[in-house]
């Protein structure tokens, strides 16, 4: 368990940030697309406290920091009316991997400022190492652990499972037919995959989603950071 002060305030402001922008950009591709719902609720901001959900942003994090597992959630889910896209399917589709979308951009310009940090200050990064300064806790810490938590955020919400975002690239591919039994079910998605996620890892020793995680997000993390050897 790690409840050490600048791990938990790094871990903070990664994770605000990363949410903030996930739901923003789905609220604003919905605008984009001739939908007004998440402007006039005053989704489109950047404001931190009109996207807080108390479960998902404070305690889920919370937990998975003491349980030392990978930090994601979710935050307040932006309101949008389908009915104002000239294609339902197609609209729900872009909206729903834009979130997705936002946190891949912001993991690519995390690790963009670290190459760059890298390539042109290094022996000052090793100085501020050895210190602990403040440049030793934004680019040994705040700037892995923003890129890692965009990624984890990413692959997580891709999850093509009701009611992460992935779940609208399933219902793109499902026959007409099908819809409305698979709305219907998407209303009692949510605690049953919070069981699965948070319950079933400590009831049979297994954990499918860090696997995931570790498997996506992990090999996409070297992969941005290979500049580092």
């Amino acid at each position: 368990m790690n409840f050490d002060i600048p791990y938990i305030v790094c871990s903070v402001l990664c994770f605000v940030p990363a949410i903030v922008f996930h739901e923003v950009m789905h609220g604003f591709a919905a605008y984009k697309l001739g939908d007004p719902t998440a402007k006039k609720s005053g989704r489109l901001s950047l404001n931190p406290l009109k996207h807080i959900d108390p479960f998902g942003t404070v305690i889920m994090p919370l937990m998975l920091i003491a349980m030392n597992l990978p930090v994601f959630g979710y935050a307040k889910p932006v309101p949008y009316n389908p009915s104002y896209f000239k294609d339902p399917r197609k609209g729900d589709l872009i909206v729903g991997i834009s979130g997705p979308a936002a946190n891949f951009v912001l993991a690519c310009a995390g690790a963009a400022v670290a190459a760059i940090m890298y390539f042109t200050m290094y022996p000052t990064l090793v100085q501020a190492y050895m210190a602990q300064s403040f440049l030793y806790y934004f680019f040994w810490m705040y700037l892995p652990m923003f890129v890692m938590i965009n990624l984890y955020l990413m692959f997580f919400n891709l999850l093509p499972v009701p009611p992460l975002d992935g779940s609208s690239i399933f219902a793109f591919i499902l026959p007409v037919k099908y819809l409305p039994k698979y709305y219907r079910i998407q209303q009692y998605a949510m605690p049953v995959f919070l069981l699965v996620v948070l319950v079933l890892p400590y009831i049979l020793h297994f954990n499918p989603i860090g696997i995931y995680l570790d498997w996506t997000a992990g090999n996409v993390f070297d992969l941005l950071y290979s500049f580092m050897g």
